[in-house]
C-alpha cells in the first residue's frame, strides 16, 4: 500500500541550509515543508563570509538580488600580530564563478530572504514552532513526529527527510541509534567572547585576525554599519565575567578609544568545533549544515559548507522524485560532500592553532611569515586563498576523464592518450571541479552570466561544435526526455555564423565574448562536457568521445533512460 504523503522532502531546522534546500527544491517544482522548533528565525549575527560559490547557488535560487544589498564584495581578511604587523593578506581577485570570490554579510537578513522566497511556491512552507522528537522510516517513506509550542503533537510523511538543524541535531543523534553514525573529531576547549555593535567606531570595511599571544582576537567590518569583535577567553576566566561592563570594557578598550559609547547589540559566548559525521545518508534520511559537519570560523566556511550540501542535494533528490533517476543517487551525496567538508575542518582547525601561539611560538610564526612574504609564490598562495580546498569530487556522479569510467576522476592523466593535446598546465582533469561563469551572449540574451543561459539543470556543451551533432539519436530522445539542455560554445565573432549553420537544431549556440571560454577548452584535452545542475563538470572527453561519455554520466547518476522514466 502507498502512503499518502504530506510533502516530498520534509527539512528540520529554518536556518540557512535548509531555507536555501527548501528553495531548490521548490524552484524545481518538488514540495518541501521546513520545521522550525523556534518561534521565529535566529535575529543576530553569525556566519559573516559569503563565498562565490555560494552566491552561485543563491543566483540559481533567484535570491541574489534580494540578497546582495546585504553584502559588502571583496572581503579582505589581514593576519595581524600583537603588534599590528601584517602577517598575511587574503584579496583573492578571481571572478571564475561569476562573482567576487569573498563578501561580508548580514545573515540575519539573508535569512530572512531565504524564507520570503519560499512563498514563491505553492508547496513549499516553512511552519515555526515545530520540535522534531521522533523519526520513523518506512520501505516508501519517513513519519516525522513533532511537538509544536503548545504541547500538541503534529504528525508528517515525506518520501525524505533532510536534518538541517545544527549543533545539537535531533536527526544526527536518531541516525546514530539507529544506523550507528558517528561524530568524529574534536570539540577544543578553547571559549570565544562575540561582540556585535552598531555604528562601527573604526569604520574600517576589513577584517582583521589578530594573532595576538596577550589575547587572540578577531574584528570585523559588517556591511550596514555593523563591526563585530570575537575575543578568546582564557582557561581561568569563567564564561559568567563577559556579562561584567568592567571586563568588556576592558577587551574593548585596545580597539577603540570609548568603549563605553559602543551601541553593542549581541554579544554570547561560544565554543569552536571540528567535527563530522561519518555518513550523510542512511536510508531516506540526510543530514546538511552543521547537523552533518561542525567547523571552527576562521575562514568563515561554516556556513558556506553547509549552502554547498544544500546545491549538491538538492538537485539529486529533485531527479528522484522526478522519476529520472534511482534512489542509489542518493549515495553519492555522501561520497561527495563528505571529504571537503572534512578537508575545511582540517584547514580551519590548523588556522586556530597558528591563531592561539603564545610568546615563544608566536615569534616564530611571525619570522616565518615575514619571509615567506619575501617569495611571491608563497604570498600568493595566502593572498589568492590557494590554501583553501576547493570541492574536487573523486567519486560519485564523476565520469573518468582517460578510461570514460563512470563513478570514478582520477586527478590526473598523465601519460594517457590525451596528454599530447595539452601542455602541462592542462594534465589536471577538470571533471569533478567546478566549471567557470564567464559573461557571454546569446539570441536574445546579451553580455549575461553563463548560468542565465544554461540554466539550473543538467548541460551538454561543446566547444566549436553542435553537441547535437555529437551525440546519437538515442542519447538526444534522452536528453530532451530528462530536460537536458545542449550547448555550443563559440567565439563571439562566429556566433552569427553559428546561429545559421546549426539553425533548427535544439542547441543553444553561445559566444564566448571575453575568451574565458576557449581559454578553458584550450587548457584541457575535451572539446565536450557535462555540466550538473550544481554546474560541476561530470566528464569531459574529445568530441568524438561524446555519446560514450553522455552514457556513462547517466549511469555514475543512477539515472533511468528507459521510456518509463519519462520527467
Amino acid at each position: 500500500m502507498t502512503t499518502t504523503l504530506d510533502t516530498d522532502v520534509l527539512i528540520i531546522g529554518g536556518g540557512p541550509v535548509g531555507l536555501t534546500l527548501a528553495n531548490l527544491l521548490g524552484l524545481r517544482g518538488s514540495s518541501a515543508i521546513v520545521l522550525e522548533a523556534r518561534s521565529e528565525l535566529i535575529d543576530y549575527p553569525r556566519g559573516v563570509g559569503l563565498d562565490d560559490e555560494s552566491i552561485r547557488t543563491l543566483a540559481t535560487a533567484g535570491l541574489w538580488e534580494q540578497i546582495e544589498p546585504y553584502t559588502v564584495p571583496h572581503h579582505i581578511v589581514r593576519f595581524v600580530n600583537g603588534q599590528g604587523q601584517v602577517l598575511a593578506k587574503n584579496d583573492p581577485r578571481t571572478q571564475e564563478f561569476g562573482y567576487v570570490r569573498k563578501h561580508g554579510f548580514i545573515q540575519p537578513l539573508v535569512d530572512k530572504e531565504l524564507a520570503a522566497g519560499l512563498d514563491r511556491f505553492a508547496d513549499t512552507e516553512l511552519r515555526f514552532g515545530h520540535e522534531v522528537v521522533d523519526l520513523v522510516e518506512d520501505d516508501d517513506h519517513v513519519r516525522v513526529t513533532a511537538e509544536t509550542t503548545s504541547g500538541e503533537r503534529v504528525q508528517l510523511t515525506a518520501a525524505y527527510v533532510v536534518g538541517a538543524e545544527g549543533g545539537r541535531s535531533f536527526t544526527r543523534s536518531w541516525l546514530g541509534a539507529k544506523h550507528g553514525v558517528e561524530f568524529e573529531g574534536k570539540s577544543p576547549s578553547t571559549r570565544w567572547l562575540v561582540v556585535d555593535v552598531e555604528d562601527d567606531p573604526v569604520g574600517t570595511p576589513s577584517v582583521y585576525l589578530g594573532a595576538d599571544p596577550r589575547r587572540p582576537y578577531v574584528s570585523i567590518g559588517l556591511p550596514l554599519g555593523l563591526r563585530r569583535w570575537e575575543f578568546m577567553l582564557f582557561d581561568d576566566e569563567p564564561t559568567e565575567l563577559v556579562d561584567t561592563a568592567g571586563f568588556r570594557r576592558e577587551l574593548l578598550a585596545r580597539h577603540v578609544p570609548e568603549p563605553d559609547a559602543l551601541e553593542i547589540i549581541n554579544q554570547r559566548v561560544f565554543t569552536h568545533h571540528g567535527r563530522i559525521a561519518t555518513s550523510f545518508r542512511k536510508g531516506r534520511v540526510m543530514l546538511a549544515g552543521d547537523a552533518a559537519h561542525l567547523m571552527p570560523v576562521w575562514l568563515g566556511q561554516g556556513w558556506n559548507s553547509g549552502i554547498r550540501d544544500a546545491t549538491n542535494l538538492a538537485w539529486k533528490l529533485t531527479a528522484i522524485l522526478r522519476g529520472q533517476a534511482g534512489d542509489d543517487l542518493l549515495d553519492t551525496y555522501t561520497d561527495e560532500r563528505h571529504q571537503h567538508a572534512s578537508d575545511m575542518i582540517d584547514v580551519n582547525m590548523a588556522a586556530g592553532a597558528i591563531m592561539k601561539c603564545g610568546p615563544v611560538k608566536g615569534w616564530l610564526r611571525d619570522r616565518a611569515a615575514s619571509l615567506l612574504n619575501l617569495r611571491p609564490a608563497m604570498k600568493a598562495y595566502f593572498s589568492e586563498l590557494r590554501f583553501k580546498p576547493m570541492p574536487r569530487y573523486a567519486a560519485g556522479v564523476v565520469v573518468d576523464q582517460a578510461t570514460l569510467e563512470p563513478g570514478r576522476s582520477d586527478v590526473s592523466f598523465k601519460g594517457s592518450r590525451l596528454a599530447p593535446f595539452v601542455d602541462s598546465s592542462g594534465e589536471i582533469s577538470p571533471v569533478g571541479l567546478q566549471f567557470i561563469q564567464p559573461r557571454v551572449s546569446a539570441a536574445g540574451a546579451t553580455d549575461v552570466l553563463l548560468d542565465q543561459v544554461t540554466g539550473d539543470w543538467w548541460t551538454v556543451a561543446a566547444w566549436g561544435n553542435d553537441p547535437a551533432r555529437l551525440l546519437s539519436e538515442q542519447d538526444l530522445a534522452i536528453a530532451e526526455r530528462l530536460g537536458i539542455r545542449l550547448v555550443a560554445f563559440f567565439p563571439e565573432t562566429q556566433r552569427p555564423w553559428a546561429e545559421k549553420r546549426f539553425a533548427g537544431s535544439p542547441t543553444t549556440i553561445v559566444g564566448d565574448t571575453t575568451g574565458a571560454l576557449k581559454d578553458w577548452f584550450d587548457r584541457r584535452a575535451c572539446g565536450f562536457v557535462m555540466l550538473r545542475p550544481d554546474r560541476f563538470v561530470a566528464a569531459a572527453s574529445l568530441a568524438q568521445q561524446a555519446s560514450t561519455a553522455f552514457n556513462a554520466t547517466l549511469q555514475a547518476a543512477s539515472y533511468v533512460t528507459t521510456e518509463g522514466a519519462d520527467a
